[in-house]
């Protein structure tokens, strides 16, 4: 048995992370254990060819002086070491289709927002308004959005229960302009008769008040992250896979055992791993039912087909933008229902920069929709860097197949991309599932269902008295709303009051300092 512990974090994904390191600077004693070679979960990079590719994260939003997530990250400790670019101010994304010549932006900050996107529908002005107050609307409704400490809104049905392309069609009747405000959906994977507005809101308000691309990567969030939690005494590890949790009879963890035999014990843990799997490992106490039922029979969303592409020098011009495309108006929401004579309907580019001053782009991310079930007959094949296997010759034929439709498709938008390739890389939801650990390699963790709006919410506590949950299956995905759910498991032990206090309070020290410098 190792050393015991005040904490013990299962997963050094972002919100395992950020639990790790609040906790740690109350002073417990903390552990985190990471099953892979690489920290981080959806932060994790690779380099081909000396090309850094995201994984997960290709863009952060709300990072600006006084900005949520900006707040949320000083308190960490990192906020002023990340190395970041400011994307385009008139155009971070562009939405376009087949059949259109031109390109729709999304704009960063709200009136440029709106007078942007205006000069392409003009007389839908007043729509496009609204649909910014509508989504502002909704994200004051939530008080962690703006490190407030009344109730979390997310237990308001009513607003949980408004679907987001209702909303949306009920706020103008050109389909273009529902389209294109819906375009960015890959970020939330939404579903037309599903995703509710507080998704697709909370997606994408943050990255419309300021976006920005890590220079080198996002991992360099994790990283940052895990220095901080060592000069705080915490101990993070790796290759550490957890293949039980031991309760005694009253329901309380006595110990974790990892894959090479050790154990590690503590008074508090923390799951930052798939619920789903979390509930597997856990021996000794007989769960209820209904509650184990309800996690396992949650939906999981989509996963993804990602093709990597490293490109010959001096080639592809680097643009400070994403592209979202789709092959008509109707697949901004059906894209996901693709079939398999179809696929892709849709889907985003990402560049990757080294420097700010980058006048070439090195690498391209494009990620479009793929189900598990289209590589399910592979299953039980399991490769990732720590534990490599080799899925055979008809899957390395899928991937060759896919790969050449995905750019079958990317040649109608950029016709000469071929003439730039250097080398191409794939990851499917194998991949995804081997190295994140979700059940499906989904993207965004449970989805979120407007009709049963509290079906798939999970609250950070469990019915073992000291585990909790942390993760993009509890509240909210992406950087922000995985930093704001592990946030709310750390106010189950130290209270939210407390720490939101905290939070503003070392905030207001930043401002006061450089209110003096000025």
């Amino acid at each position: 048995m190792q050393e015991d512990f005040d904490i013990i974090v299962m997963g050094s994904g972002l919100g395992g992370l950020v639990c790790a390191n609040i906790l740690a600077r109350e002073g417990l004693k903390v552990l985190v254990l990471e099953k892979n070679q690489q920290f981080g979960g959806n932060l994790q990079t690779f380099s081909r060819e000396k090309t850094i590719f995201d994984t997960g994260v290709h863009y952060i939003g709300g990072l600006d002086q006084g900005q949520n997530l900006h707040k949320y990250f000083h308190y960490l400790g990192i906020a002023d070491k990340l190395k970041l670019q400011r994307m385009d101010l008139d155009g971070f994304d562009w939405v376009s289709f087949d059949e259109d010549e031109k390109e729709y932006p999304y704009a960063q900050g709200k009136e440029n927002f709106i007078a942007q996107l205006a000069q392409y529908f003009p007389e839908e002005r007043k729509a496009i308004e609204e649909y910014v107050h509508k989504m502002e609307e909704i994200c004051n409704s939530f008080p962690m959005y703006h490190l407030e400490t009344g109730e979390n809104a997310i237990s308001n049905e009513s607003l949980m229960a408004l679907k987001a392309s209702e909303v949306i069609q009920n706020l103008t009747p050109n389909p273009k302009l529902q389209a294109v405000l819906a375009g960015t959906n890959f970020l939330y994977a939404g579903v037309a008769d599903k995703t509710p507005f507080y998704v697709h809101a909370l997606s994408i308000n943050s990255y419309i008040e300021s976006a920005w691309r890590c220079l080198g990567g996002g991992s360099q969030i994790s990283k940052l992250l895990i220095r901080e939690i060592r000069n705080l005494g915490g101990k993070v590890l790796k290759h550490k896979k957890i293949v039980s949790i031991q309760t005694d009879s009253e329901g309380e963890i006595q110990w974790i055992e990892t894959a090479d035999g050790e154990k590690f014990k503590g008074k508090t843990y923390i799951s930052n791993i798939d619920p789903k799997k979390t509930l597997e490992m856990i021996q000794g106490f007989s769960i209820r039912k209904s509650y184990k039922k309800r996690i396992m029979e949650s939906e999981d969303t989509i996963s993804s087909f990602s093709l990597y592409i490293t490109l010959k020098p001096n080639c592809f011009p680097y643009a400070k933008r994403n592209n979202y495309h789709f092959k008509d108006l109707s697949k901004v929401w059906d894209g996901i229902h693709y079939q398999e004579e179809n696929w892709p309907e849709g889907y985003m580019i990402s560049m990757s920069a080294k420097t700010d001053q980058d006048e070439w782009a090195d690498g391209i991310s494009v990620l479009t929709y793929m189900r598990f079930e289209d590589v399910q007959k592979w299953e039980n094949t399991f490769n990732t860097v720590v534990e490599k296997d080799f899925r055979g010759e008809e899957y390395e034929e899928f991937k060759a197949e896919k790969t050449e439709k995905l750019l079958v498709e990317l040649e109608k938008k950029f016709p000469n991309i071929r003439e730039c390739i250097q080398s191409t890389y794939v990851a499917t939801p194998l991949t995804y599932r081997d190295y994140i650990g979700s059940t499906s390699g989904c993207m965004y963790g449970f989805a979120k269902d407007a009709q049963f709006p509290l079906k798939n919410y999970l609250s950070t506590k469990t019915k073992i008295k000291n585990l909790y949950l942390t993760g993009q299956s509890i509240s909210m995905h992406g950087i922000l709303g995985v930093t704001i759910s592990a946030i709310l498991t750390c106010s189950e032990l130290i209270g939210k009051q407390y720490l939101l206090k905290k939070i503003n309070q070392e905030y207001s020290k930043l401002n006061l300092s450089n209110e003096q410098t000025k």
